[in-house]
């Protein structure tokens, strides 16, 4: 292979031998040194291939944080298996799908998330739930397994896990992240965020969730420590970061929402004396949060960063400039050149619109089984889209001015209407639907239905909420529902969403006046 190769286990690996008796991971009363999160994975990866697995085969794992991520990640890793999180707010017909697109034929679970996976779990090779009562026991599995770390040839363009993310269409598109990839992304976060031997931190947002799981497991890759929250509370949640003494946290926009609502001033209640940077992800952050955010949390680094699945980040607006730039996402960030582009390809100038591409050693290695859609999202020379339309200034500041593709953000999590109008279009009384996102305080944004019913029909809100409720996940059902006589259209016949969210925009406006 020529030489050492990045691997996302070789941090546990070492520090299990330069630091065994530091605590790793930390769990509520539970605690994982990292000689055991060494042993622990290295019992999975033996166990696995003993089972007949071989280096690449896909294993999925459906479970909210907690501490066995981390031994799961890091065992995977070493056994040159590709990890695919599921989401574990997904009903069992979206995990469905990630499991047959992927190919795995394992799961892991936390059997209290068993139900989404009735669907297909029985199909299924080998199963292990953490209490024993799904299939077969996790804990005597791990315990009952060779504890040699195997050592697995992997290379570092290998996939180290393959991370499900809707693309247009919204069908999920199974997004191929490497070892190299996510080494280098957490050896960069190190350099910014202050991640490293014997700092501290917390894993806050969802660890299936690309940035949440990145920045949580650099803790402990890292020589470091990491708290896990199970579930966001934020009043649980500013208790850890003081009993931690955590230095540095990653969280999004709705997370200083809600702290905001419970302290005002959380530093006069919270010994937080230890922390020193809050890196922000997934929304832009409101320029008065982010003033409040400083005022909050003084003389810690805030930075503000963008990025993608696909590209890792992208940019970063660091702390000496978070106020002078509010608004904006920063400069490129270690290792990226980042491209504007007009809808001919050519770079555009300062102040001016463009399509935002990005090249680097951090990005993804393609789509699963979708290398028309890897073509679509890559130029000739590399880049790839992240496909969002920015704003560079004079003085080389990106700015996102809109979402190209109609994402909607809402607390941190991607959601397409794509897949949401699918399913209230089959609804008996609908001729027509579109699904926007619009603004929200708390959570960026919140899903809005526009329907058009047939005519003489006498659509009911409770009905028909309750219909798209059985066939998507909680989070994606509108929260709004707006019943109108047409829907706005480009002469070309397609349906102007920019216009329905701006018309929304201007009657809230003039309905608070």
């Amino acid at each position: 292979m020529g030489g050492i190769q990045l691997n996302m286990a070789n941090g546990i690996r070492e520090f299990g031998r330069a630091a065994p008796n530091r605590i790793a991971v930390v769990d509520g009363d539970r605690e994982l040194t990292f000689a055991g999160l060494d042993d622990r994975s290295s019992r999975l990866a033996a166990g696995l291939l003993q089972r007949g697995l071989k280096p690449g085969d896909p294993v999925a794992l459906l479970s909210g944080n907690r501490m066995e991520y981390f031994e799961i990640a890091t065992g995977l890793a070493k056994a040159g298996l590709p990890l695919v999180p599921l989401n574990s707010r997904n009903t069992s017909t979206d995990n469905e799908y990630v499991i047959g697109h992927s190919g795995a034929r394992v799961l892991i679970l936390d059997s209290a998330l068993a139900a989404n996976t009735e669907s297909f779990i029985d199909s299924l090779d080998h199963v292990f739930s953490f209490d024993g009562t799904v299939r077969e026991n996790y804990e005597d599995f791990v315990a009952s397994s060779d504890a040699r770390d195997p050592h697995v040839a992997v290379a570092e363009d290998d996939a180290f896990c393959i991370t499900y993310t809707s693309g247009t269409t919204g069908r999920p598109k199974g997004v191929i992240l490497t070892h190299r990839g996510r080494v280098l992304t957490n050896y960069a976060a190190a350099i910014d965020y202050g991640l490293g031997p014997s700092r501290s931190t917390v894993a806050v947002a969802p660890l299936y969730h690309g940035a949440g799981f990145a920045f949580a497991f650099a803790g402990p890759q890292l020589g470091g420590t990491v708290s896990v929250l199970r579930a966001w509370d934020p009043e649980k949640f500013l208790t850890m970061l003081q009993d931690s003494r955590s230095n540095t946290v990653f969280l999004v926009p709705t997370h200083a929402h809600q702290i905001r609502r419970i302290v005002e001033d959380p530093t006069a209640k919270y010994d937080l004396s230890a922390l020193q940077t809050l890196y922000f992800n997934a929304a832009a952050l409101p320029v008065a949060l982010k003033e409040w955010v400083h005022e909050a949390f003084p003389r810690v680094g805030i930075h503000e960063l963008y990025g993608s699945t696909e590209c890792s980040v992208v940019t970063d607006l660091r702390p000496e400039d978070s106020m002078r730039k509010a608004g904006s996402v920063g400069h490129p960030w270690f290792m990226n050149e980042v491209k504007l582009l007009d809808s001919g390809g050519q770079e555009v100038g300062s102040g001016v619109p463009g399509e935002l591409f990005a090249r680097s050693p951090i990005l993804m290695k393609g789509y699963l089984h979708d290398e028309e859609a890897t073509r679509e999202a890559t130029t000739e020379d590399g880049f790839v889209t992240v496909g969002d339309v920015a704003v560079r200034d004079e003085e080389g500041f990106i700015s996102i001015v809109d979402r190209k593709q109609d994402m909607i953000i809402a607390g941190g999590i991607n959601i397409f209407p794509r897949e949401i109008e699918e399913v209230v279009a089959k609804y008996a009384d609908i001729d027509e639907v579109a699904v926007i996102g619009v603004p929200d305080e708390a959570y960026g944004e919140r899903v809005a239905a526009f329907v058009v019913g047939r005519k003489g029909a006498g659509l009911d809100t409770p009905s028909l909420e309750a219909y798209v409720r059985a066939s998507v996940a909680s989070y994606k059902v509108p929260r709004e529902w707006h019943f109108v006589d047409e829907l706005p259209r480009n002469p070309g016949g397609k349906v102007l969403k920019r216009v329905i969210r701006a018309d929304y925009i201007k009657n809230s406006e003039n309905a608070k006046q």
